[in-house]
């Protein structure tokens, strides 16, 4: 069995990957994120994989104690199904504002709307 990890191959790094992903097709949104996605383009030394970008924006989740937790949630989710998925890129978006709850309950339900849609997408 493979071992399920997130190498630096597996995220995007440059602004023009991240533009590229948020201009493909929306193929996810629900209460708290966006997933957009475009096909990887794969390089010269790496075929193509799935690979995962974040936008948590401030505005949304105005505490940074917050938008690391989801952040971390969002990669762990994407960690775990990242060999299932479709050769992509995928850019998480959060999407609208943060309701005031605590962090256990917030990040028990960001894991169970990331993992709905990664396992749509995986379908």
């Amino acid at each position: 069995m493979t071992r399920a990890t997130l190498p630096a191959e597996a995220r995007l790094h440059r602004p023009s990957e991240f533009a590229a992903a948020l201009k493909g097709r929306r193929v996810a949104r629900g209460a708290f994120f966006v997933v957009s996605a475009t096909p990887a383009a794969p390089t010269a030394e790496q075929t193509a994989c799935a690979r995962l970008g974040l936008v948590i924006a401030k505005r949304y989740a105005p505490r940074a104690v917050t938008r690391n937790a989801l952040k971390r949630v969002i990669r762990e989710a994407f960690r775990a199904r990242r060999l299932a998925l479709p050769a992509q890129d995928y850019v998480v978006r959060l999407q609208s504002k943060v309701a005031p709850a605590s962090l256990t309950e917030l990040k028990r339900a960001a894991r169970a709307e990331v993992d709905a849609h990664f396992g749509r997408i995986a379908r």
